[in-house]
């Protein structure tokens, strides 16, 4: 029992300890006229088959044998249409990474990406608009043909799976599904090949992925979700006159929502336009000046709550860093590498998803903000929410510059599984001071009538 207990624990692991054997595994990419395949390939095991010393001698591996690494992979992946002809294969990129294992000591892995297209069909697909040339078979269908390392070392196996299938509405941020193995057939003394045949899919079922995926995306997201709400905080507020510039008294109903609708507008008009642009990879930027510019927008929104710094521009402002925010949501949607129709769809669901969470979130939080900035109380939560904001957002700032995560980070993490309670301890004081101050001019005004 202890024993099973053990293999399994091995075997059902994370991907990070996916070869407990060593085995290869195969990740395949779904896409309408291709699959793209990412190989994990142990180099113990590669240089047992290959007969060069890749793994006693891993460093410069790829400079060194790039191209007859390549050749070698090519001739041994060879999927097949269901009318007998093979598909073509190229090797792309090439990869050697190292881990340290406790058990098994140093573990080197080989990473290729493979890109495999199946023949064009004879006749065009005239069901399909626009379809006046042959297209690509069924890329759904076929048997793949795989030998890399087994057709020298018999105890190899090969672990195919799904990392990526749009039409299924499957993500690569989700677990892969295993299709097969690919072993040796010990009682025939022969490698099967490993029929694949994936049910279809559709673009509905692709577009309501997108749509959970923007959902999901926002709702992990705290950093996006603090600066809008914290540049909501003084909307409902006036700009007090005096020499210095502070926040007054509420503005009244109409003009705290249209003040709102404005930087929520703009907010996700300008988050879409880059969203649009960095999934098309037609804007790109590196990933941590864009992570640290949206720890900077949530330390202007928290500074701009305290004390009014552009009181009236603050959807200029919430459009400005929108840009910003924009392009850390575009990188989900260009590391996916889809078609240009699949494209289309997946910016359009994942950007709907984006703005029904926000406005959940927004519909959720606002009208007890309404209500708590009528009375004193308001200043207290308004500066609170704003300093607590600030120090979480120079606690991402630092953590995003050195890469290094520290305590404050961790503790906001650990803060924002209780957001729900928080929120309804606001909405119970808002309503509570909101009776009581209706109770007291009741009182009042009785008071007046009897005098």
């Amino acid at each position: 029992m202890v024993f099973t207990a053990l293999f399994l624990a091995v075997t059902l692991t994370s991907p990070a300890l996916a070869h407990p054997m060593p085995n290869s595994v195969v990740l395949l990419n779904v896409h309408a006229n291709r699959i793209d395949a990412e190989l994990q390939i142990p180099l113990v095991e590669l240089q047992s088959a290959w007969g060069h010393a890749v793994n006693d001698s891993s460093a410069g591996l790829i400079a060194r044998l790039g191209p007859q690494l390549r050749q070698y992979l090519k001739t041994h992946i060879r999927p097949q249409s269901p009318d007998g002809r093979f598909w073509t294969v190229s090797v792309g990129e090439l990869a050697v990474s190292e881990t340290q294992n406790p058990i098994n000591g140093v573990y080197r892995e080989l990473t290729a990406q493979v890109q495999m297209i199946p023949p064009r069909m004879d006749l065009p697909r005239m069901d399909l608009p626009g379809a006046d040339t042959p297209t690509n078979a069924d890329v759904r269908q076929f048997t793949f043909y795989y030998d890399v390392v087994l057709h020298q070392v018999v105890t190899h196996k090969i672990l195919v799976s799904v990392r990526q299938d749009w039409e299924r509405g499957q993500l690569a941020e989700a677990e892969p599904v295993q299709v097969g193995t690919i072993s040796l057939d010990i009682v025939n003394n022969r490698i099967l090949p490993l029929p694949v045949n994936l049910e279809s899919g559709s673009a509905w079922t692709g577009f309501k992925a997108m749509v959970k995926l923007g959902v999901q995306h926002i709702a992990e997201g705290t950093d996006h979700l603090l600066f809008l709400l914290v540049l909501l905080l003084p909307a409902p507020l006036l700009v007090a006159s005096g020499s210095i510039r502070r926040w007054g008294r509420f503005g009244g109903v109409r003009y705290g929502l249209r003040r709102l609708l404005l930087i929520v507008t703009a907010f996700t008009v300008g988050h879409s336009v880059t969203l649009l642009l960095g999934s098309l990879n037609w804007i790109r930027l590196p990933s941590q000046p864009v992570e640290v510019l949206i720890a900077v927008s949530i330390l202007v929104s928290a500074i701009h709550a305290v004390r009014p710094v552009f009181p009236g521009r603050e959807a200029w402002v919430a459009s400005g860093f929108g840009l910003i925010h924009g392009l850390a949501f575009a990188g989900t949607l260009a590391n996916l590498q889809l078609n240009a129709g699949p494209m289309a769809l997946s910016i359009l669901g994942f950007n709907l998803g984006i703005e029904l969470m926000q406005l959940f979130v927004i519909a959720l939080t606002i009208p007890w903000l309404m209500l708590l900035s009528r009375t004193p109380a308001y200043h207290y939560v308004q500066v609170g929410g704003a300093v607590l904001a600030g120090v979480a957002a120079l606690a991402w700032i630092v953590e995003r510059i050195t890469g290094q995560s520290n305590g404050l980070t961790r503790a906001v993490e650990q803060v924002v599984v209780y957001a729900p309670y928080v929120l309804l301890c606001l909405a119970l004081l808002a309503v509570y001071l909101t009776w009581s101050i209706s109770q007291h001019q009741q009182n009042s005004t009785s008071h007046t009538n009897a005098s």
